[in-house]
């Protein structure tokens, strides 16, 4: 009998068969491997038993390590251990897949002496996106079962691969076509009384070092920031260099290294915070969500046609209204020229565009709107606009339909008002293009139902986005905190920083692209209408609207570009207008640190978030960063900007704050109430109970 309810035991005919059974997802926490390593043991030693067959209960073979003991004092065997201890087997050990193998679960796969995958399993080492590399051996065992290039690949990428991609590169023996547990079964049957093959032991299949060099150097260059896709690539050196004990005591110290690294802390915090984003506050056990299957999308614009990809993607039929024939017609025309894209880079196959085209309709007037069981708004930002279509939403879809706008900073109660249905109302903010970002604002207002609310974050989850439940507030979360870093910018332009150095500030601190590159490819005419509509300005953009320079689609904003190209070059027309503006404004300008330009450009934004948790608008400094992460392209390995105020220290950029306040006059800046508590409680992470 097994240790305990962790697995199960059985013996048939000589073979005995042990399954993993910790449900969902049968992780490897400490009771697990204990039951494991227990039942291995006496398995080793009963005459009756000649092989052995490892699978699991449920639809996921092993998720992996049970990362909430990382970092912490954790019970043996660990895994290195237990899988090792498969080396010291003297009987066939097969692994049944059926399901995903990943982390620490494909490498307990790895251990093995063979791998039989069923047709749903996929395989992978999720672990960099963590922080950390494969810790159980899977750097070593991994290059000697496959090869160190794909190895390398693999642990890099992070993304499993099916049984069909894995069976070629010889990680699995072999792909059941039905009953899995059957197949390894009978192959273990087979081995009995053959020479083990131990994956410790494979010394043809690593190949030349200088095909791995190679794979390296590009794995380095396309991820500087990741430390455990450096430690991947040194550890599958090692499986050139070292011997496997060495080389699997030096995996281990460079993952309990890595456990200790800012950048690893803060992937994990990451991975963490947006599992904890998909639990609302408030929202009473059990609600149940609403019904859907069928989805409407007034607007074929851009964005509207992204939602309805969306949808279409997800396998759920949507249509897509608009004013007149030929907007729709574009917009159905636009969707499919994004298939088709998709299809030459062969991310999407013929078959599944023409399924989901197949899903995708388009109409003319909102009629087509009265069955549905969802309705997304995708017209104008203009709130007069927004109301008119929910009054005539309310007089035409059928009661029980949510009703949501796409609005990215517009009141979402004062356009809940214009119906009879408050409750039904919300805002499901997309972010652009709509069918690529992952992050979805669910903008909670006044008067939704709980029911609207669970359905919303369903419907994220369907679809496959990130959903954050966020307060209304002009700007929700994201753009809000945009906004004062916007103003910054403006700031910063008018002092002396010119573009240029403003960008590559914050390109270095880890963003792919700096605001004024930004601004640039969203086109600088957008904000710069929003601001006239409600008497803001910014003396830089604004006198680059006046001249022309809307950006990208002009090719001149705030850089040159040639044409057809999106490569910004740097422009002395532009460094002479900015001069300009700032001698109008009476500003004096003088040279700007690029540590003073990212000060400047994140410390008012945490403030704001201090702000936004007061008020209630976030619930947690997590869901901000879940924010900022995936919508707005802060750097992962940064955490978002409320982990990294916790890095830099509150009482820190308090101080800087109100510096910042005191030179410019601008009182907006001085620290909020909630910051000056994090700076009293060790950071944002330390707050729980103390906010006011």
């Amino acid at each position: 009998m097994p240790d305990s309810e962790q697995i199960t035991l059985s013996v048939e005919a000589g073979i005995a068969i042990v399954k993993l059974a910790n449900p969902p997802v049968n992780v490897l926490g400490a009771a697990v491997r204990q039951a494991v390593a227990g039942t291995l043991r006496r398995l080793a030693t009963e005459p009756d038993v000649r092989a052995i067959v490892l699978g699991a209960e449920g639809r996921t073979f092993c998720a992996g390590a049970d990362i909430t003991e990382f970092g912490k004092q954790t019970v043996a065997p660990f895994l290195p251990d237990l899988i090792a201890a498969f080396d010291v087997i003297d009987k066939p050990i097969v692994a049944a897949i059926d399901g995903a193998a990943l982390g620490g679960g494909l490498e307990l796969v790895l251990g093995c002496h063979a791998r039989i995958a069923g047709r749903a399993a996929r395989l992978g080492l999720p672990e960099v996106t963590l922080g950390v590399l494969p810790g159980a051996g899977g750097t070593q065992r991994l290059p000697r079962l496959i090869g160190a290039v794909p190895a390398l690949h693999l642990m890099t990428d992070g993304k499993p691969i099916p049984a069909e991609a894995a069976l070629p590169l010889g990680l699995v023996d072999a792909v059941a076509e039905g009953d899995v547990l059957a197949a390894a079964t009978a192959h273990a049957r087979s081995l009995i009384g053959r020479p083990l093959r131990r994956t410790r032991d494979l010394t043809d299949r690593i190949g030349p070092s200088a095909d791995f060099e190679a794979a390296a150097a590009s794995v380095l260059a396309r991820e500087p920031h990741n430390p455990a896709v450096a430690a991947c690539v040194d550890m599958v050196r090692a499986a050139f260099d070292l011997p496997f004990d060495a080389a699997l005591a030096e995996e281990r110290a460079c993952f309990l290294r890595l456990l200790h690294d800012d950048r690893s802390k803060a992937l994990r915090y990451a991975f963490f915070a947006e599992r904890q984003a998909a639990h609302v506050p408030g929202l009473p056990a059990g609600t149940a969500p609403r019904p859907m299957s069928r989805a409407v999308v007034v607007g074929a614009g851009t964005m509207g046609v992204g939602i309805a990809m969306c949808f279409a993607n997800a396998g759920i039929p949507v249509t897509v209204t608009d004013t007149d024939d030929e907007a729709v017609r574009r917009g159905l025309a636009r969707a499919a020229e994004t298939y088709a894209v998709s299809v030459k880079r062969g991310s999407l196959t013929p078959e599944a565009r023409n399924a989901r085209l197949a899903l995708l309709q388009g109409r003319v007037g909102m009629a087509a709107a009265a069955e549905a069981d969802v309705v997304i708004e995708a017209v104008f930002e203009e709130m007069d606009i927004k109301r008119a279509v929910f009054a005539e939403l309310d007089r035409i879809v059928r009661p029980g339909a949510v009703l949501a706008t796409n609005t990215s900073f517009l009141n979402v109660d004062q356009i809940a008002a214009a119906t009879g249905r408050p409750q039904d109302v919300l805002g499901l903010h997309f972010f652009s293009p709509a069918n690529v970002m992952r992050l979805l604002e669910v903008v909670r207002g006044q008067h939704t139902a709980p029911d609207v609310l669970a359905t919303a974050m369903q419907l994220g989850r369907t679809l496959q986005k990130v959903p954050v439940v966020v307060g209304v507030c002009r700007g929700f979360v994201g753009n809000r905190m945009l906004a004062v870093r916007s103003a910054q910018v403006e700031r910063l332009l008018l002092e002396g920083a010119l573009p240029e150095q403003i960008d590559a500030a914050i390109t270095r601190f880890g963003f792919r692209m700096g605001p004024c590159a930004m601004g640039d490819l969203a086109g600088l005419d957008v904000g710069w209408r929003a601001r006239r509509a409600v008497g803001i300005v910014a003396p830089v953009s604004d006198a680059l609207c006046e001249a022309g320079r809307f950006g990208q689609k002009t090719g001149l904003g705030f850089f040159r570009y040639e044409a057809g190209g999106r490569t910004p070059h740097t422009d002395p027309a532009v460094a002479a207008l900015i001069a300009e503006v700032s001698e109008r404004h009476s500003v004096p300008r003088r040279a700007i640190s690029a540590e003073e330009i990212v000060e400047r450009l994140t410390f008012p934004m945490i403030n704001e978030g201090a702000r936004i948790l007061e008020e209630r608008i976030a619930a947690r400094p997590g869901d901000i960063d879940v924010i900022w992460l995936n919508g707005y392209g802060w750097p992962a390995w940064r955490g978002g900007p409320m982990f990294h105020a916790d890095l830099v220290g509150p009482a820190r950029i308090a101080a800087r704050l109100g510096e910042m306040a005191t030179m410019s006059g601008d009182e907006t800046l001085r620290p909020a109430a909630l910051l000056q508590a994090a700076a009293a409680h060790g950071g944002f992470a330390g707050l729980a109970g103390a906010r006011p």
